[in-house]
């Protein structure tokens, strides 16, 4: 049994401010005061935020141990921070022992410019991602354009972010503030061979989105990821999605990259059992997330996939 002991650890000696994408290009209560005389966005964040919080509300009821999975969680991340040094090496080591490579990033830009140099020694110009936090906070889209690289988001949300050169505006529905008939405007701009009487009806918009990419699934030979988990005692990273198209990044292209912060560790296969009710419940009101997807090491190309 797992016990948590409240420990002072005071303020940093050394201040690193960092760099990253993280900060708007204007100021915020600019950006606010425009932004709340859009009316679309208003509705939209109204409608997805209340339906989300009542989803909720609804699963986190039907758990009587609710309260305690959470106090769980709280001193299995209070045990990771304790021993973090220790737990980056065991992970290091069992991942590196399955055939995996770690490379240590100090900031944004030295993660960015690692995965450059691997997607460069792979000889490609494009690559596919999945929706990743980490890569966003890092720039690192806006840094492999700079460098020649062309990165497409596979999921909905961020393809549709990406392909209207926008921005996204909530963490866990980065579009909420595009609706139907934008979404269908966005797609007749920039897929090509999409049927030009298409409808706003989201399975017609899922399935233009699903045409365009199942081509770069099965021809693109690099992906890049972010992590939810690791798994200090095994060496295995884990990914829970809604859609299905991060198993495809993980398992098709020859080289995955994932982008892994220090704080998403866990001790051992117990303690993510208690985060997998946690964070579906917690973030998107889910009993459950429709694909977990879980890789420890490589596994040796045997044969290229080809489009047929």
């Amino acid at each position: 049994m797992m016990t948590s002991t409240a420990i002072p650890l005071g303020m940093p000696k050394v201040v690193h401010y960092g760099e990253g994408n993280i900060f708007e290009n204007e100021p915020f209560p600019e950006y606010a005061k425009r932004e709340l005389k859009n009316d679309q966005l208003r509705n939209n964040l109204r409608f997805v935020t209340h339906a989300i919080r009542n989803k909720r509300a609804r699963v986190t009821s039907e758990l009587p141990d609710w309260q305690e999975l959470r106090t769980t969680g709280e001193m299995v991340k209070n045990y990771v921070l304790f021993n973090l040094p220790q737990m980056l090496e065991q992970f290091e080591r069992n991942f590196t022992a399955r055939g995996g490579h770690v490379h240590w990033a100090r900031d944004a830009h030295e993660a960015n410019q690692i995965a450059l140099e691997l997607i460069r020694e792979q000889g490609v110009d494009e690559i596919i991602k999945i929706k990743s936090m980490a890569t966003a906070e890092t720039g690192l889209n806006e840094f492999l354009e700079e460098n020649g690289i062309n990165a497409i988001e596979t999921d909905l949300a961020e393809e549709i972010v990406q392909l209207g050169e926008d921005r996204p505006s909530h963490i866990l529905v980065p579009a909420i503030h595009r609706n139907r008939r934008e979404i269908r405007d966005i797609f007749l701009k920039k897929i090509e061979g999409i049927n030009p009487d298409i409808t706003d009806e989201p399975a017609e918009l899922a399935e233009a989105s699903r045409n365009r990419l199942r081509e770069k699934f099965l021809s693109t030979k690099v992906a890049v990821s972010g992590v939810n988990f690791g798994i200090a005692d095994t060496g295995t990273m884990t990914i829970v999605e809604s859609e299905g198209n991060g198993r495809m990044c993980l398992t098709l292209p020859d080289t995955l990259i994932s982008f892994m912060g220090i704080e998403k560790l866990l001790p051992t296969f117990q303690d993510y059992e208690a985060f997998l009710q946690l964070l579906p419940r917690s973030s998107t009101g889910e009993r459950m997330n429709p694909y977990t997807s879980m890789w420890t090491g490589v596994t040796p190309v045997t044969a290229r996939r080809t489009c047929t």
